[in-house]
């Protein structure tokens, strides 16, 4: 299972096709193109196991260069192209990368990182500028068949950094070196989530982030056809499954309550009937929000927990969902333990830290420290995440352990006044972070992004405080509200709370 099998046999059929311009790349492109940078990566003398490194929006090139390495035995670290220039240089250093591809979405931060960046070889799919050879221009005359060493790479991804300084999650090379073998992701796409050769997937995320490029990459090694997003828009997604009816797709949750505060008779203008599998993850999903996509889009939706650390999975689909609201599923890969500070496991129903026994093993590049710290006394592995178990195994998520906000000594997790206020009809995104106190140690504070910025009033404010008290226990009624226009939030949908939180925190030790 690989591209160059599809480019073999079905030549003409559309890889990968871009949906604003509608570019489209074929297996037959695909498998040249990848190809031909393979060659490059020997032309620079690189050879298997060292980093190359991508920091682009979403292109169809940047498939091309993902494939080159993943056939050329290479280590593909993906860059968020959102990031400053040092941070990207920090990456680059860190991953040891012997080459960047990048593009003109980074601006004035490519110059930046050819003036201070590390030394390495620098190439743009745009025009060549300083610092920056053209990779068409590069590639244009190399060999367009395998390179000789063909061995299967790994991605090496970074953390998104919500909770300080990203961390590469390295994994080893695979011990079989050959290109087309399979591996743990094809048989969940091909058995629990029903993807086939003939399926058309919608990708509306970021590829350089790990859910985005490894099922974008599964689809490609199944034969499939990927409809790539340049940028997230709700109604262009609808668009987009009605007009190549899309049958496979995957989520945040995000992207759900962004196209459920469309205009109902906007929603209604697409067709979305084609869809079979709505797959999401990466953050827990409001229950109200999950049961309005049910009813929109039927019982299509499948959900997982995974990291990219690739130590354990879980799976729900909406049937078993509808009568587990808001579990994440059971295990099918490794086996859940819930436990306590100690590290000891804990009966069902109780609070824990999440952890997996017998999953995959990784390490934190460069962070002895950190994989030491998600890994306890029985060699279970945590991805840092709170939650229970049901007596039927269904997993249950209640926050990340950093963000959890101690008021007067009790424990508050945010994801649940999160998960409320989304479901506001004049709440477009929130986010709930313990502030300081000097009674409390800390007070709940939410942060709002109002649909529409008149209504970003003291007045509102007081109103949702009343509002929220209808729904949970006074503890967790947030004390101050506080308005945005946009929340940092990457797209992803991962929330950069640690961004927010520090800025309320330093604005009292300023004034203190």
């Amino acid at each position: 299972m690989h591209p160059y099998i599809h480019a073999q046999s079905n030549p003409d059929k559309p890889a990968v096709i871009m949906g604003s311009t509608g570019e489209t790349v074929t297996y037959a492109e695909l498998d040249k193109r990848s190809n031909q940078i393979a060659h490059l990566f020997r032309s620079l003398g690189l050879g298997h196991g060292d980093p190359i490194a991508v920091c682009m929006d979403n292109r169809a090139r940047f498939f091309d260069i993902a494939w080159a390495a993943f056939r050329a035995g290479h280590i593909f670290v993906p860059i968020s192209c959102r990031l400053t220039a040092p941070e990207i240089a920090y990456i680059l250093e860190d991953s040891g990368a012997k080459a960047l591809f990048t593009s003109d979405y980074l601006g004035d931060h490519l110059n930046e990182l050819a003036d201070f960046g590390p030394p390495l070889e620098r190439f743009t799919v745009d025009a060549a500028r300083p610092g920056y050879a053209n990779l068409d221009e590069a590639v244009a005359d190399l060999k367009e068949t395998p390179v000789e060493d063909e061995r299967a790479g790994v991605d090496m991804l970074y953390s998104s950094g919500t909770t300080g300084r990203p961390k590469g999650i390295k994994l080893p090379l695979p011990e079989d070196p050959r290109i087309d073998q399979g591996n743990a992701l094809i048989m969940l796409a091909s058995g629990a989530f029903g993807f086939t050769p003939e399926s058309i997937y919608l990708s509306p995320a970021p590829l350089y982030h790990a859910a985005p490029l490894r099922w974008c990459l599964t689809v490609h090694k199944m034969g499939g056809t990927v409809i790539v997003m340049e940028k997230f828009d709700p109604e262009h997604s609808l668009a987009l499954i009605e007009k190549y009816k899309v049958d496979v797709s995957q989520w945040v949750p995000t992207h759900f309550v962004r196209m459920l505060k469309l205009p109902e008779e906007v929603r209604a203008k697409y067709d979305v009937s084609s869809l079979k599998c709505a797959v999401h993850a990466a953050a827990p999903c409001p229950i109200p929000i999950k049961e309005q996509m049910i009813e929109w889009w039927g019982p299509v939706l499948k959900e997982y927990y995974a990291g990219s650390e690739g130590n354990g999975f879980t799976f729900i689909d909406s049937e078993n969902w509808l009568t587990h609201k808001g579990s994440v599923g059971t295990a099918l890969l490794g086996t859940i333990r819930i436990c306590d500070e100690n590290g000891d496991e804990v009966p069902p129903r109780t609070e824990g830290t999440v952890y997996f026994e017998g999953g995959s093993s990784f390490e934190y590049h460069n962070d002895k420290e950190k994989t030491a710290d998600a890994t306890n006394k029985h060699g279970w592995t945590t991805l840092g995440d709170i939650g229970w178990v049901d007596e039927d195994g269904f997993l249950y998520l209640t926050d990340r352990k950093s963000f959890m906000i101690i008021s007067g000594g009790v424990n508050i997790y945010p994801q649940e006044i999160e998960n409320l206020l989304v479901t506001h009809d004049k709440i477009a995104d929130a986010a709930v972070i313990g502030a300081p106190d000097e009674d409390m140690g800390e007070r709940v504070v939410a942060i709002v992004q109002p649909l529409d910025m008149a209504d970003a009033t003291p007045e509102f404010g007081d109103e949702l405080i009343g509002w929220m008290r209808h729904h949970l226990s006074g503890v967790k009624v947030p004390r101050q509200v506080d308005f945005r226009e946009e929340l940092p939030r990457h797209p992803t949908g991962k929330l950069y709370k640690r961004l927010l939180r520090d800025e309320y925190w330093e604005e009292a030790k300023a004034s203190a």
